[in-house]
């Protein structure tokens, strides 16, 4: 809580003051508004697959390379973005991943085949990857009230992005599959003008960073513990994201209105509840005990009923939300290499995870039933909780040294999630 004859409560998120996180110049809010439209991208197919697959003849496994083909772009970029970044700076390269979104966001809107869909998919990641993986540093850089503040607004744009993305898509996607990526196109091509009349430019980085710079500090063991276990994480957390819809077999409204409550439980747990609860428990134990309850929920989503299937959907949102935020911060603090660098090594590894569920999961069905793909979800996020519990030791920097920081959200590299 916020003492307001003392200042902040030690440890507490939200100790910068509502008021400061408001009082914002233009550039921020401009950055803010864009990424919010990015992080909708992730989440905006969710509800229209099915209509995707019925609207291009398509099978369940082609239309979840939608998935696959944008995180395995957005994996590879995170080796290329501080590189771009570092030598045209931060302004241009916001307003170059823009571009790339708009153009391929509205392109996917026209695509006469699955397979020209899931290719302008992968120019949309690419156009994303290079703004999210930007947008956080602008901000700090921008933002009055310091990089709490920033990390902040950053989090809340992620959380209501992640939450309004299924939404926009199902009321958009209820007249056409094709809306939605002409909305998303619009959007982002207001964020670009926006950017465009309200951001400056920002001093370059002393050093300029390599293509192997993420790979060199993948070498600290702490490093990459966190990429390793984020890793198993995220296959589970895009599982429920890619193939859930399938199984729940909706209509969009209907599953937009799911993944908006979804959506909502991630922010509210990622913003709020996960900070508290690492100041109370420290955050190997939250990070440990939010997998195994993300493991329980995934295999009762799986042998449940269509009723369990709707609750365990919306309900692992908080365990995400959870997840999410301790990852961040043990990514970003655990090495002494730059942060971008580290996000964007740690990324690297877990967003291939990222593209592989959307990927396995429909396959995994095919050769057995519906139910086993949510029973090696729940084992990958077991195998997420085993590597943070054998590499503790590694681990244990962040968490103990920097414990009252809260630098949350999905990934300072892309969200970074």
């Amino acid at each position: 809580m916020i003492n307001s004859t003392e200042g902040p409560a030690e440890g507490d998120t939200f100790g910068t003051g509502a008021g400061i996180v408001l009082r914002q110049p233009r550039a921020v809010w401009a950055t803010a508004g864009a990424s919010v439209v990015a992080f909708m991208g992730i989440g905006l197919v969710d509800p229209i697959l099915p209509s995707i697959a019925r609207g291009l003849d398509a099978t369940a496994g082609q239309v979840s390379l939608l998935f696959t083909s944008y995180f395995l772009i957005t994996a590879v970029a995170m080796l290329v973005t501080g590189f771009v970044s570092s030598r045209i700076g931060g302004r241009r390269t916001l307003l170059l991943g823009l571009a790339l979104v708009v153009v391929f966001a509205g392109l996917a809107g026209t695509s006469g085949s699955v397979g020209e869909l899931v290719g302008f998919r992968a120019g949309w990641g690419l156009g994303n990857a290079l703004f999210v993986s930007t947008a956080l540093a602008v901000i700090v850089g921008a933002a009055a009230g310091g990089s709490a503040t920033a990390i902040l607004l950053y989090e809340s744009a992620l959380g209501l992005g992640m939450a309004c993305g299924p939404l926009a898509g199902a009321l958009l996607g209820n007249v056409s599959w094709r809306y939605p990526f002409f909305g998303t196109a619009f959007l982002m091509a207001v964020g670009f003008l926006c950017i465009t009349a309200f951001l400056k430019e920002q001093p370059k980085p002393a050093r300029t960073t390599s293509l192997l710079d993420p790979l060199r500090a993948l070498g600290h063991k702490g490093l990459a513990s966190a990429a390793a276990s984020a890793f198993f994480y995220n296959y589970t957390f895009f599982t429920v994201l890619a193939f859930t819809p399938f199984v729940l077999n909706m209509t969009p409204y209907k599953s937009g209105a799911v993944f908006f409550c979804w959506g909502l439980l991630l922010a509210v747990f990622s913003v709020i509840v996960a900070p508290r609860m690492q100041a109370r428990f420290g955050s190997l134990k939250v990070l440990g005990g939010s997998l195994l309850l993300l493991a329980a929920d995934v295999l009762v989503l799986g042998y449940g009923d269509h009723t369990t299937a709707v609750v365990c959907t919306v309900l692992s949102g908080a365990f995400i939300g959870v997840n999410n935020t301790v990852y961040t911060e043990l990514a970003l603090g655990v090495s002494d290499a730059p942060r971008p660098v580290a996000s964007a090594g740690y990324n690297f590894v877990r967003w291939f995870a990222a593209a592989a569920a959307p990927y396995f999961a429909p396959k995994i069905e095919e050769w057995s039933s519906i139910r086993v793909p949510f029973v090696v979800a729940a084992v990958t996020a077991l195998l997420g909780a085993a590597v943070v519990y054998l590499r503790r030791d590694a681990l244990s920097k962040e968490a103990e040294e920097l414990e009252p920081v809260h630098a949350t959200e999905d990934g300072v590299t892309i969200f970074a999630n």
